[in-house]
């Protein structure tokens, strides 16, 4: 069964950067797109970006211009980079692709 993988959260300062990883198991990113959400405690899931399986992206408007989603497709992972990190920026961040979601990673950012 394909199963999806996400690591690299932490804590961070405002402004800071991290790097998001998403591994797959399988071959999925190949073929399908792949999506990162987040949901902060209390709050309802949140789009964040989407890469397709021929490498189009498209962001929330939330993210857009600080995060940035790409893939390795040799290694079936997808990243996203984050970038001038803001609190409200803090939740666990999900990836998902052909309905699938991953366990999430939390990402807490520190004002």
């Amino acid at each position: 069964q394909v199963q999806l993988v996400e690591s690299g959260g932490g804590l961070v300062q405002t402004g800071g950067s991290l790097r998001l990883s998403c591994a797959a198991s399988g071959t999925l990113f190949s073929v399908y797109a792949v999506s990162w959400y987040r949901q902060a405690p209390g709050e309802q899931r949140e789009f964040i970006a989407t890469i397709t399986s021929g490498g189009s992206t498209n962001y929330a408007g939330s993210v857009k211009g600080r995060f940035t989603i790409s893939k390795d497709g040799a290694k079936n992972t997808v990243f996203l980079q984050m970038s001038s990190l803001k609190p409200e920026d803090t939740a666990v961040y999900y990836c998902t692709c052909l309905g699938l979601r991953g366990q999430g990673t939390q990402v807490i950012v520190s004002a």
